[in-house]
């Protein structure tokens, strides 16, 4: 695994699977899948971690449930 700072206040980290989860302060709310796919959390949080969601994920996104986001993210 693999932690960059991308911003502040947002991190990823970076599986061995190939999943790069963002996390927002520490909250895994994003993800990118091997596949290319973005997906998202389907959970309201801050309008600042809105806006890290929204600033990482490029092109389509899909929303997930929390409980997936943070499977992902190892949680």
């Amino acid at each position: 695994m693999k932690i960059n700072n991308v911003g502040s206040n947002m991190t990823e980290l970076v599986h061995t699977s190939g999943v790069v989860v963002l996390f927002s302060y520490s909250t895994p709310v994003a993800a990118l899948l091997p596949s290319g796919q973005y997906v998202k959390t389907d959970r309201k949080y801050s309008v600042t971690t809105t806006k890290h969601v929204n600033k990482w994920v490029l092109g389509n996104v899909e929303t997930k449930p929390q409980s997936y986001i943070d499977e992902l993210a190892g949680a």
